[in-house]
């Protein structure tokens, strides 16, 4: 760089299938000025514009950042789920204040606003999402969950070992998404390319690895953000040192629409 400017040809590893699937780096996240947060980097990742049934942000909340005076999500027909990815925040919820370290997470059920507050001496970073809630004729509305990853207990992923999943939310069909944590030894990948109805949002928590996406082989790590749209062949392999792990969405729990 030279006077603030780059002395050699700009670059970027993202990449945009509208519809099918996007890989984001964080090199190039601009900010999005969204009404009620203040203090904040705010970055919208996937939205309907690229072809996403939700929204995902990656929001970087400066020491004093907060959105406690408008909140977050809260219409009638609108669930929406916060994880902390590094830092302290205060989250309050149907008038009650939880506060979350790095692995904390909440999902607030359709009608409820949250209101977040960085409460860390620095920076924290949080990945935020909202959808339009499906519901289930006959059955049970969802409800507040809060909970952190570092409590739940790892299981196999399709039998494999090197490869294991958290469920964050209950399985309930009263719920019609859920999110995960699916973590990779290095040397281990996917049984199978999976090809699938359901959508994803993941944003990657540590290591990198190589992924499937619509048949294009496509370097990832630590910091990125993946959008794979329905029956978009997906698959990984974890390389390198580290284990690679990213947190992501999936609906589920209900049939396919006609």
């Amino acid at each position: 760089m030279k006077n603030g400017f780059p002395d050699k040809l700009l670059e970027s590893r993202s990449i945009i299938k509208q519809g099918l699937y996007a890989l984001i780096a964080p090199e190039g996240l601009v900010n999005n000025s969204v009404p009620g947060f203040e203090n904040c980097y705010v970055s919208i990742l996937s939205s309907p514009r690229l072809g996403a049934s939700f929204v995902d942000y990656i929001v970087t909340l400066y020491e004093g950042g907060h959105n406690k005076e408008r909140g977050f999500a809260g219409d009638a027909d609108v669930e929406s789920f916060l994880y902390v990815v590094e830092g302290e925040v205060k989250v309050t919820a149907e008038d009650k204040e939880h506060t979350f370290t790095e692995g904390g997470y909440i999902y607030c059920p359709p009608g409820t606003k949250m209101f977040i507050e960085n409460v860390n001496k620095g920076d924290s970073k949080v990945f935020l999402y909202k959808q339009k809630y499906k519901e289930l004729e006959g059955q049970s509305k969802p409800w507040l969950v809060t909970g952190n990853a570092n409590d739940i207990e790892e299981i196999e992923y399709e039998g494999t070992k090197e490869m294991r999943i958290k469920d964050l939310l209950p399985t309930d069909f009263a719920f019609d998404m859920n999110f995960h944590i699916l973590t990779f030894d290095p040397g281990a990948g996917h049984p199978f390319i999976e090809t699938h109805v359901q959508e994803h949002g993941a944003y990657l928590l540590s290591g990198e690895g190589v992924y499937n996406l619509d048949n294009e082989w496509v370097p990832v790590k630590k910091g990125d953000y993946i959008f794979m749209g329905p029956y978009v062949q997906q698959a990984c392999y974890a390389v390198g040192r580290d284990k690679l792990s990213y947190v992501y969405s999936k609906d589920c729990n209900r049939d396919a629409d006609l």
